[in-house]
């Protein structure tokens, strides 16, 4: 078997498609490396000028009083820009890098409320799912260039053995036909894995020399799962190559079939889904939520009655008005948390559908654990969550500490009115979990381990049934 993978390695290594790969993966990834050097240190400091107005922000209203922090919430809160989006831009454009929480609703000049989280819309359109073919990512090295590659290596794996008749005097020597198959399926492998590592190598030795982009250990964690996911995603293709290699004649034909499967799996099938998934109807309408909006509040306004407009500063007027203005709040919260997870349920419905494609997959997989897309937003949108919990029992327990205070939340004459340290406000920090995003991403890679080896368990078949 290892003499069997050295020739083909050896073969390969002499061949005119072996440079070609090489020096085409290479432009590639230094393209990729160039590019992202230009545009994330644009990103860094966008976060960063953003950052800095929240923390001043809350440092104003903190050092003003208690009840004007409570009142107006920490704004808007922003996602940090990955260091890997070379890996994958997953969509990041379609996907808003802001939630606000803040923008207390106005009842009168006099009386405001409370603030709240309000999230903006997940994707202007489905039609996002599909693999982004602009970006010169490793998404689109991996998932569109490897893979043809692959093809290119092993279209003529076995039919070419068999035009020559080489497979007939191999096979004469008693080799078990597995050890043929197995010893020509790793020689492929290791020769695309060549160049693909060269290349990866050299990107990373571009970017990792800038000075104002840093990689930290988990981030070299999440690049070597990548690199794996690579590698099984290029193994799938090197199979499917050997399976219709092992069942033509001809290496002429085995190139035209692979093609033909390259195009109907990366191009056709995916686009072809995510159009389909883009004619589902919107998760709400807005007219839907806007009716909703006004029947909550309909019945909000009925249980309160009149108590929360009084000019009456009683204390039963004055715990009605931070009841109302609580609920009122809350609502709101509410109404746009069920819009959000309408919207996150027809987009993974969407996605699940374009799933059957494995250039889909590995763009899933890819997004994930390179901190960008759609799984990313989530993990955002968890963390502003959080974020707002923390914000409002800090408001609550600080204001219990001042024992003038009523403890009204958000009504002037109930809160303590007194500035609170800046340094002891709850910071906002968007964080990321690998254990997570193995954990969401088990049954892709799953899947992907499946389909290789369902593919490797063809070739074989195929090939015992081979006559030489």
């Amino acid at each position: 078997m290892w003499h069997i993978t050295k020739r083909e390695i050896y073969d390969n290594l002499n061949s005119l498609r072996f440079a070609l790969t090489t020096v085409l993966l290479l432009a590639l990834m230094l393209t990729n490396a160039v590019v992202h050097l230009r545009e994330h240190p644009k990103r860094v400091q966008k976060y960063s000028d953003a950052v800095a107005r929240y923390e001043n922000r809350l440092a104003a209203y903190a050092n003003e009083s208690l009840y004007l922090l409570a009142q107006q919430g920490p704004g808007d809160l922003h996602k940090k820009p990955s260091p890997l989006r070379f890996c994958a831009e997953g969509g990041d454009s379609f996907l808003s890098g802001t939630i606000n929480a803040g923008d207390p609703f106005v009842y009168a000049e006099d009386m405001t409320g409370v603030w709240k989280l309000s999230y903006p819309s997940m994707t202007p359109n489905l039609e996002n799912v599909r693999p982004d073919v602009i970006k010169v990512d490793w998404g689109f090295i991996i998932g569109y260039v490897l893979s043809l590659v692959a093809f290119l290596f092993t279209f003529d794996i076995i039919a070419s053995e068999r035009e020559r008749g080489t497979l007939r005097l191999m096979l004469a020597n008693s080799i078990p036909r597995y050890t043929v198959l197995i010893g020509k399926f790793l020689g492929a492998l290791i020769s695309v894995s060549i160049p693909f590592t060269l290349s990866i190598l050299m990107n990373l030795l571009v970017i990792s020399t800038a000075s104002n982009l840093h990689l930290n250990a988990e981030a070299w964690e999440r690049l070597g799962v990548i690199f794996f996911i690579a590698i099984l995603y290029m193994s799938l293709f090197l199979a499917l190559g050997v399976l219709v290699s092992a069942r033509v004649r001809q290496s002429a034909v085995s190139l035209v079939v692979l093609l033909l499967v390259w195009v109907t799996l990366v191009i056709f099938m995916p686009n072809t889904l995510a159009s389909m998934t883009g004619e589902f109807s919107p998760s709400m309408l807005s007219g839907e939520f806007w009716k909703r909006y006004r029947q909550f509040h309909q019945e909000l306004d009925e249980k309160y009655g009149d108590r929360v407009w009084s000019d009456k500063s009683d204390t039963k007027t004055l715990t009605a008005r931070s009841e109302y203005f609580a609920e009122h709040a809350a609502l709101d919260e509410r109404l746009n948390e069920d819009r959000l997870s309408l919207q996150i349920d027809q987009f993974q419905h969407a996605r699940f559908i374009t799933r059957v494609s494995p250039v889909t997959i590995v763009q899933h997989l890819l997004e994930s654990f390179a901190g960008t897309g759609f799984e990313r937003h989530l993990q955002f949108v968890e963390n502003t969550q959080r974020y707002a919990r923390q914000f409002r029992e800090f408001v609550v327990d600080t204001d219990r500490e001042d024992p003038k205070s009523l403890h009204l939340i958000g009504i002037r004459e109930g809160m303590s009115l007194k500035p609170v340290s800046p340094e002891a406000v709850p910071k906002f920090k968007d964080t990321l979990s690998l254990s997570k995003d193995f954990n969401t991403r088990a049954m892709e890679l799953l899947l992907l381990t499946l389909f290789v080896m369902v593919l490797l368990s063809g070739a074989y078949l195929a090939f015992v049934r081979v006559e030489v």
